[in-house]
């Protein structure tokens, strides 16, 4: 039982040991994260490959939080080389909250995107622009009932970028004005460009100066290049210098494709360096396993040496009292079986002294004794009875013995004394101890004067 139980105990520490070792498995929520940081550096492949993990690791989990802002963060990383691909994920984004909704902010953020991303199918294939404003008109009604600022800021600028594609300069510049009263400072310096590039598209150009002047760049790059290169291009038309800025919008969209490159190597860059950290992690996760089991297997090793050592000193301890118990139950039998011998002997001793024979026998003093064929023949049926047949088994082994030597034989075996003997046969107490060796050589074979008659019989 013991045994048992110590062998449960060390599976059990093995089996923990074993889960110790397995690394914590990555969650859609952490998978998110990480793809988020990536995008947040620029790393726009690295970013797309964590995404579809995360979607993988969402649907699995039925994380259907995850799994929507999953497929809506990997719309907008495709929204320039994909916006086909872009809008499919969106509306697939926008299946899964309608069936698993939490909360309505995002819900109104996932129609604008979905309506964005129509909207630029839209232009590229020059087609229709309705279900792109389905979509937002939907979204911004949803954000007007809850009183989302925000969101109404972003979806009347959605409407405003949506009507300049369609080139109703007035209208875009309408829904401009109003994502202006309603924007954040988050969201004004977005809301601003729009509302300069409707000015800017109606050539009502002081306007158009004025607000992108009101636009702070601080450390958007992108954005200050927007800033500039449009208020180059006003001076140039107030200048009446078409061609000049054709050329200075071609030296512009030059500088762009040299910042898309420069933030194609920082891509590059920040990928190799991420590889780096997680070769290093990986290697400082193996040496950490390493110790670990090591120390796993010490432990292990120590407890399955104390549970040997335990087993072994619980069997020798089960031996000592099995030993133990043996030898009290083997002196029990041995006391047992004297006192059945005693009470054997005192049996046959109390037959025998029951018997005419025996009490003649008995009799002290130097009389002559005379014993009857009949009461010899009583005294050895008495002493085959409790004897086991002895004489009788005599009679049949020695065939030749006279009958005086089977009558010394039972005196001999009955414990006569050799007074008593010589009293019965009329000789000698020498003349009886004479005839006893004789027999003993002669018939028994025996020669070792050591060995008495009394020894032969009994044996």
């Amino acid at each position: 039982m013991h045994t048992k139980a110590l062998y449960i105990f060390i599976i059990g520490v093995l089996l923990m040991a074993c889960n110790q070792q397995e690394s914590n498995p990555q969650t859609a929520a952490g998978c998110l994260k990480q793809a988020e940081t990536a995008l947040a550096n620029d790393s726009i492949r690295l970013g797309e490959t964590l995404l579809r993990k995360t979607i993988q690791l969402a649907e699995a989990s039925e994380d259907w939080h995850t799994y929507y802002i999953a497929h809506q963060r990997l719309a907008e990383a495709l929204s320039q080389s994909n916006p086909k691909e872009a809008l499919r994920l969106m509306k697939q984004a926008l299946t899964i909250y309608e069936q698993h909704p939490d909360d309505e902010h995002n819900y109104v953020i996932l129609l604008d995107y979905a309506g964005t991303f129509a909207a630029q199918v839209a232009f590229i294939n020059e087609g229709a622009y309705d279900e792109a404003l389905n979509y937002i008109h939907h979204a911004y009604d949803i954000a007007k009932k809850n009183q989302m600022t925000d969101m109404m800021c972003q979806t009347l600028t959605s409407l405003a970028n949506i009507a300049w594609a369609k080139e109703d300069f007035r209208q875009s510049l309408d829904y401009a004005h109003q994502a202006e009263l309603v924007a954040t400072d988050e969201l004004r310096p977005g809301t601003l460009q729009v509302l300069a590039r409707s000015y800017l598209s109606l050539n009502m150009l002081d306007s158009a100066e004025t607000v992108y002047r009101r636009i702070n760049p601080a450390d958007d790059v992108h954005l200050a290049y927007i800033v500039q290169s449009n208020l180059a291009k006003i001076a140039l038309r107030r200048l009446g210098a078409t061609q000049v800025e054709d050329s200075v919008a071609e030296a512009f969209d030059q500088i762009e494709d040299f910042y898309y490159k420069a933030l194609e190597q920082k891509d590059q860059y920040y990928q190799e360096t991420l590889r780096q950290e997680m070769v290093n992690q990986q290697l400082e996760y193996r040496s950490q396993m390493y110790a670990r089991t090591l120390f796993i297997i010490i432990i292990a090793s120590l407890i399955v040496i104390s549970a040997m050592v335990m087993v072994v000193r619980y069997r020798m301890q089960v031996q000592r009292q099995t030993q133990r118990q043996l030898q009290q139950e083997a002196e029990h039998q041995k006391a047992q079986l004297h006192q059945a011998n005693e009470v054997v002997a005192f049996l046959q001793n109390f037959i025998l002294e029951r018997t005419e024979a025996m009490k003649k026998l008995n009799q002290s003093g130097d009389s002559l004794i005379y014993l009857s064929p009949h009461e010899w023949s009583e005294i050895e049926r008495t002493l085959d009875a409790i004897d086991n047949n002895r004489f009788a088994n005599l009679r049949k082994q020695y065939p030749n013995m006279q009958e005086d030597d089977i009558r010394l034989c039972l005196l001999t075996r009955l414990g006569i004394s050799n007074r008593t003997i010589g009293n019965i046969y009329c000789i000698s107490i020498s003349a009886v101890q004479h005839r006893k060796l004789k027999l003993k050589k002669d018939v028994f074979g025996e020669g070792n004067p050591d060995v008495t008659l009394e020894q032969i019989l009994k044996n």
